[in-house]
């Protein structure tokens, strides 16, 4: 693969992925739960995301692989893990590009509503539309990751410039200091709307892009630097953006929309709470700019996705769960074959699911890939010591447990009724790995290593029925489960790292990688590897 992407093009790769058309109901979706607390929900939201992003920079500098995600389990646990985790992100990531396509299509509703046969249906004329933007994402991503990145780059551009002037023109026209301490203080709800605003108040899953990075390392220049500082500062200025945006929307309301207090706001309108707080003040120029823009940043966001899926597609065929032919490069070093297949499967999602349905489907698999980060950056401490790190996690064993109860959280927010997307997802790649054990032989799968798999996901699942998020018993009440599942996260985390692979596996998968960034520090054949990265003599 052609290293082509520098550190401007990574950095607006995440950042196109972050930002994508949430940012319009985020901030009203976020005060509904909170109020003005909900400006902690972000702070505490962007430390959570940063601690599992660093995990991942750490393992990025000394394997930049392509689709990181589904990949490095595979140097950490083996087969077993690799496939389950790079199978949901894969699912998840294909029905990225369908919701962003819808996304198009509802903010186009008003210039062209025969898109639409009613408020959700698409018609036979729409779906036709949402084809055609598919397909365009994927050529545009087949003519190489150099194209891709700058037309991302360009448009990410003013997927930022837009959202910072428009919670600038807001602060400028009308901005009351007092929404912060009136109707109800500062934090109406206490501790438990700031964990809400975190958790289903959209936070949380606003800045899960940064993943994007991940699986276009194999593509990036200088890895060892630039996927740290991609990562961490496209974080950051997400969440300079997102904050701007939630202090604009907190201090443009007026009396009357706050007369039921912060729950009861509500604002119509298919470009959302911001757009109409810009029309209250005047800024009627900006609604416009609003309105293409929207678009503008769904269609990025697709475009994102696909290239990232086509690298995770990659990597799965890479691990033995998807065909070989799926490895194939073009010779733009784009693997084509790849993003074929993930074109007609984000297609299937428009015919074989309903929307709200794709979108449960969305957050359940993704989340669960990031599991894998935090667990592995520890045990690839141990089996790789002597590999030079350009990034060093501080303190890793402690953060990698914060970052792996933060991602179990994050999965267990998602609520019950998701569960079950999830659960038809597991089993579906279970099937492929059964089938895989099949030809290869079931002795040769890695169970062992993935043997806390199960506890882990059981656990989730238990957890997710007796919790008070998305159709939950409630049995469990806020507060107590987290510290529950954190203590329940803490002891599979450890169990994990010491069901890590055996040094004399990861050397063979080691020296079937062939990375050429870990050449010179230590031979990769076959047989012969002798040790983590010592130095052998040999250029």
């Amino acid at each position: 693969m052609q290293r082509n992407i520098g550190l401007l093009g990574l950095t607006f790769v995440a950042i196109s992925g972050i930002l994508g058309s949430g940012w319009l109901f985020v901030p009203m979706i976020a005060a509904q739960s909170a109020g003005p607390a909900s400006l902690i929900a972000w702070l505490i939201g962007g430390v959570a995301m940063l601690l599992i992003a660093i995990t991942f920079a750490e393992i990025s500098t000394i394997l930049p692989v392509a689709g990181g995600i589904g990949r490095v389990p595979q140097f950490s646990h083996g087969t077993v893990v690799s496939m389950a985790m790079g199978w949901t992100a894969w699912v998840g990531y294909n029905t990225a590009a369908t919701i962003e396509v819808e996304a198009i299509l509802r903010y186009s509703k008003t210039l062209a509503p025969w898109l639409y046969l009613n408020d959700k249906e698409l018609s036979t004329g729409g779906l036709a539309v949402a084809l055609v933007l598919l397909a365009v994402f994927t050529v545009i991503n087949a003519f190489g990751v150099k194209l891709f990145a700058r037309i991302n780059t360009a448009l990410t551009w003013l997927k930022i410039l837009v959202p910072v002037l428009l919670a600038v023109v807001i602060i400028s026209l009308s901005f009351k200091p007092s929404n912060f301490t009136n109707h109800g203080g500062f934090a109406p709800e206490g501790l438990k709307g700031i964990l809400a605003a975190i958790s289903s108040g959209g936070v949380i899953f606003s800045l899960l892009g940064f993943r994007h990075v991940i699986d276009l390392a194999g593509e990036a220049k200088n890895p060892k630097v630039n996927i740290p500082l991609a990562l961490i500062l496209s974080l950051l200025i997400c969440l300079f953006v997102y904050g701007g945006l939630q202090i604009a929307f907190l201090g443009a309301l007026d009396a009357a929309q706050l007369q039921n207090g912060w729950s009861g706001l509500h604002f119509g309108g298919d470009l959302g709470p911001l757009a109409a707080l810009a029309t209250a003040v005047g800024a009627l120029w900006v609604v416009s700019l609003l309105d293409t823009t929207a678009r503008i940043s769904s269609f990025a966001s697709g475009l994102v996705s696909v290239g990232s899926n086509a690298r995770l597609g990659l990597a799965m065929a890479q691990n033995g769960l998807f065909p070989k032919f799926m490895e194939t490069l073009s010779d733009k070093g784009v693997p084509l074959f790849s993003l074929l297949v993930n074109f007609a499967v984000a297609a299937l999602f428009f015919f074989a699911l309903p929307f709200d349905e794709v979108l449960a489907l969305n957050t359940s698999t993704i989340v669960l890939s990031f599991i894998v980060g935090p667990i592995a950056v520890v045990a690839l401490r141990m089996l790789l010591p002597d590999a030079p790190r350009a990034f060093t996690l501080p303190a890793a064993p402690v953060l990698g447990c914060l970052a792996f109860v933060v991602a179990t959280l994050i999965i267990y927010w998602t609520g019950w009724h998701t569960m079950l997307h999830l659960g038809l997802s597991l089993a579906a790649g279970f099937g492929l790995l059964m089938i895989r054990g099949y030809q290869i032989g079931y002795a040769n799968l890695d169970w062992r290593e993935a043997s806390w798999l199960v506890p882990y996901l059981i656990g989730i699942v238990v957890f997710s029925y007796l919790g008070s998020f998305g159709g939950g018993s409630g049995i469990l009440p806020l507060g107590p489960d987290i510290l529950l599942i954190a203590v329940f996260a803490t002891v599979i985390y450890i169990g994990a790292i010491h069901l890590r692979l055996p040094q004399e596996k990861f050397a063979r998968y080691m020296a079937q990688e062939k990375i050429e960034e870990l050449a010179e520090y230590g031979t990769l054949e076959d047989d012969i590897y002798q040790g983590p990265f010592r130095k052998t003599g040999r250029e």
